[in-house]
């Protein structure tokens, strides 16, 4: 399935537009995550929140087979020969980094598994560089993504602790490296599979595995108000917008060129917490500024040519 418009996907500024608004999208899910354990989870224990998480991916894998059948007028189904590619891409994205980043998260500090999972964009351009050999590491990309993640410390600058322990900041480190390779797997499968049906699929794979998983080891989740029901749908559909629209510019375009904005998530994240919830953010307005600041010079940085006006 090729895609109508594939070389608007390559234009700086549709990239630029596109991946801002996923990032915006993920960071959204900050307060609304916070919103769902109050609306349905009576303790927010591991299995309970990965059986939450299970429930959320499952029905956004199914919200985007959904969506896209309607669009395409024909259901999307991957083809047989792809649903090995699916299950290793639904290990990485959806099973191994939201279960080692809700353990990690339970075992430090919101500011540490913040810092950690920002990460990951460093992850998947060394896995792509190193690993896949899929592009060249330059010290332009590299000092980008130091910006980027100087960007994020900045944001998250009040009470950092240097203290690491496996279960909480190193689990949180491994969700990122399972990230970084889930990038790079959906760049190369996206060659044999449209992105769309490669991330509506794994989503319900491994949606439905962390259900399982959740269930098996006793945790309980409740859904009894509207308000509930309309947490979980938003998760879902942010799931299944981003994710898609994500995969998209990973197909058209570089693992680096779309991965170093990324780095803007953590930010929306703190701007909406904000605004939504009555907990403080405890972001001084210099660390916000310094950290766009930042953030916005490695995605200036990356995306500079000097054959372009």
């Amino acid at each position: 399935m090729n895609h109508p418009k594939a070389p608007l996907l390559t234009r700086t500024p549709v990239v630029a537009a596109i991946a801002i608004f996923c990032c915006a999208l993920w960071g959204s899910a900050t307060p609304f995550i916070k919103l769902g354990y109050e609306l349905m989870l009576s303790e927010r224990d591991v299995p309970s929140t990965i059986l939450f998480a299970g429930i959320r991916f499952a029905l956004a894998g199914l919200l985007t087979v959904l969506i896209y059948s309607i669009a395409y007028r024909r259901f999307l189904f991957p083809k047989k020969e792809n649903f090995g590619k699916i299950a290793v891409v639904s290990l990485f994205q959806t099973v191994l980094q939201y279960l080692f980043f809700y353990v990690g998260l339970a075992n430090t500090t919101g500011v540490k598994g913040t810092i950690g999972s920002g990460s990951s964009a460093f992850f998947s351009l060394l896995i792509a560089g190193l690993i896949f050999r899929a592009e060249k590491l330059t010290p332009k990309k590299l000092l980008a993504c130091a910006l980027g993640f100087a960007g994020i410390v900045f944001v998250n600058l009040r009470g950092l602790t240097l203290t690491m322990n496996l279960l909480g900041d190193g689990f949180v480190l491994f969700s990122a490296v399972a990230y970084g390779f889930s990038t790079v797997l959906i760049k190369r499968f996206s060659r044999y599979e449209h992105p769309v049906v490669l991330s509506g699929y794994q989503f319900i794979v491994g949606g439905l595995l962390m259900v399982v998983i959740g269930l098996a080891l006793g945790g309980r989740i409740q859904i009894s108000s509207i308000a509930a029901v309309g947490v979980l749908l938003y998760l879902a559909l942010l799931s299944a917008a981003a994710y898609s629209l994500w995969g998209m510019l990973l197909q058209h375009n570089p693992v680096s060129r779309v991965t170093i904005y990324h780095f803007t998530t953590p930010v929306f994240g703190v701007i909406l917490s904000s605004l939504m919830l009555s907990e403080s953010s405890h972001v001084s307005p210099i660390n916000l500024v310094l950290s766009l600041a930042l953030v916005s010079s490695g995605i200036l940085l990356l995306n500079y040519r000097k054959n372009e006006k």
